[in-house]
């Protein structure tokens, strides 16, 4: 592989094995305030005990989360040296904001929540947890309008120095881009975190442990579960779709494998991208439900692969069509899977189900499978583009910066994350065998943990 396609491989590793740990704590986030909330609400100890158990997961969540993210804020300077210098005057604020705003409050009242319950009055015990939630959302949305800049740049000049500059900052935080994508990028992090609350209830339930805290997981998990994957479909996902059929008509044409244009535009369900000539092959159609679903017109036209200039068509279109549909067919099926739940829930025959609980605690993988097909399709749909329509991806790289040594960080990176890895699947495993407990002094949790 050459300079560009190592460092290309460096940032996808490194950020998807990082996004692993943001979704989890990013959807954890607001169940705690769920849990917190009744509890407080109902003066509940077994809500307590549950929103307690799921802020020690979301400690160990969030560590090694800061951990794996530190690398990719490096490579903006070693593998990204043209792209910062050219982009710097505008991402840069908000990267710094959610350093300096978000990140900081989420860490400062984790270990409020963490470590202060016996301390702090209920009251305010509740209000670091909601502090908890608004700093990890927050951290996640001034992440996102950076993506959404490259995505779909706003509110920027370019100077006499031929660099960008931030011209209207308000135009660039409400990125009309990013207001969708942040939306659909949080209902997925629910997605992920409740069905995970889900998978250790239905754990708990099957090897009849902590019983009362196993039907409060269950039930908020399910329900939690079933909202966020209907509004990930609609309203934020069809959305966001609109959005790329409006901006980014060569990604939209890849993620169908549609290479000719037409109006009353098919959906294909299924079928193999043949690039080199130019057709999908075995193809499933749903007439006309295309040129809906992409401009909310029947008869709309969709342009396709053969009316876009071949320079301007994503890299790997065979890549992005799978990932497309791995993400949207998953999505139907948690659909599924959460409305049944749900209505074994609702007639109380849930914990009775043996085979539904089954499901449910073998399901959790799927919600990050899902989360990290998305993520390809937004970034292999903005290709050949690094700042969609301004800097081409080979224009952003560090010319100083040789291949062998990318490869080699990248390797050093690979065996560093397996270590982190092991070591979070044992401190999960730990807190899981532990399960719900009561509250610790501050001194105690301390000692608990260095044990």
């Amino acid at each position: 592989m050459d300079t560009l396609a190592w460092n290309r491989f460096q940032f996808a590793f490194t950020i998807t094995y990082h996004y692993l740990f943001p979704q989890l704590t990013m959807g954890l986030a607001l169940l705690i305030v769920v849990f917190k909330t009744i509890a407080f609400r109902r003066n509940d100890s077994h809500y307590h005990d549950v929103a307690r158990f799921w802020a020690r997961i979301f400690g160990i969540n969030f560590a090694i989360g800061v951990v794996t993210g530190i690398p990719m804020e490096f490579q903006f300077g070693t593998n990204w040296a043209r792209f910062s210098d050219y982009s710097g005057g505008v991402i840069g604020l908000t990267l710094a904001m959610e350093g300096m705003f978000a990140f900081f409050a989420e860490s400062a009242f984790l270990g409020l929540f963490l470590f202060g319950e016996k301390k702090l009055s209920p009251k305010m015990h509740l209000f670091s947890a909601f502090m908890v939630f608004a700093g990890s959302w927050l951290s996640g949305y001034f992440i996102i309008v950076t993506n959404a800049f490259m995505q779909h740049p706003v509110g920027y000049a370019i100077g006499t120095d031929g660099r960008l500059h931030l011209a209207n900052f308000w135009a660039y935080l409400l990125n009309p881009w990013s207001i969708w994508q942040y939306l659909h990028n949080m209902c997925a992090a629910v997605v992920t975190g409740s069905f995970v609350v889900t998978a250790v209830g239905a754990y708990w339930t099957l090897m009849g442990l902590h019983k009362e805290s196993a039907r409060i997981c269950l039930k908020v998990g399910v329900i939690a579960a079933l909202a966020s994957c209907v509004i990930q479909l609609f309203p934020t996902g069809d959305m966001h779709g609109k959005m790329m059929a409006r901006y980014q008509k060569p990604a939209l044409a890849a993620m169908e494998g549609k290479f000719e244009s037409g109006t009353h535009a098919e959906l294909a369900i299924i079928g193999q991208p043949n690039v080199p000539a130019r057709r999908l092959e075995n193809p499933i159609y749903v007439p006309w439900v295309l040129s809906f679903l992409a401009y909310g017109d029947f008869g709309a036209e969709v342009q396709g692969l053969n009316d876009i200039p071949k320079d301007q068509w994503p890299d790997n279109i065979e890549l992005l069509y799978y990932a497309y549909h791995i993400m949207v067919g998953l999505g139907t099926m948690f659909l599924g899977v959460t409305g049944l739940a749900t209505l074994l829930l609702i007639t109380k025959r849930l914990e009775r189900s043996r085979w539904m609980l089954w499901i449910l605690m073998c399901a959790f993988p799927f919600p990050y499978i899902a989360t990290t097909a998305g993520w390809m399709v937004a970034e292999l749909g903005r290709q050949p583009w690094l700042i969609y329509g301004l800097m081409r991806t080979s224009h952003g790289t560090s010319p100083t910066v040789p291949a062998g040594n990318v490869a080699f960080t990248s390797l050093g990176f690979m065996g560093l994350y397996a270590v982190m890895g092991v070591l979070f699947l044992y401190l999960v495993g730990r807190e899981l065998s532990r399960g719900p407990q009561p509250p610790q002094s501050g001194h105690d949790a301390v000692a608990d943990a260095e044990a």
